[in-house]
């Protein structure tokens, strides 16, 4: 199953900027669903493509929704930044895949 959707970057302050893009909270749970045999800690792997960028990562749940996290490697390679709209495919991944 792929999720495909439109989401706007967003920044994180923590102890250093992190970015993200979130997951509505249908898809979010809709994702949870699907992906429950996957799921450790909370986290769910997933493959995900950015414009040109496919990578891995691991989705955060926060406030019953998902949030992609975006490495300063993909925001470069697709000159993105906060604020900016980007439509993300992903799908859910094995550990091991």
């Amino acid at each position: 199953m792929e999720w495909v959707f439109d989401g706007e970057v967003i920044e994180w302050r923590g102890p250093a900027p992190y970015f993200f893009v979130a997951m509505s909270e249908p898809d979010s749970a809709d994702l949870k669903e699907q992906a429950r045999s996957l799921i450790y800690w909370g986290q769910v792997p997933v493959r995900v493509v950015v414009g040109e960028t496919e990578f891995r990562t691991a989705l955060f749940p926060k406030d019953g929704r998902y949030l992609i996290p975006l490495k300063d490697v993909v925001r470069k390679a697709e000159g993105l930044a906060e604020g900016d709209v980007v439509t993300v495919a992903l799908r859910p991944a094995r550990r091991d895949e």
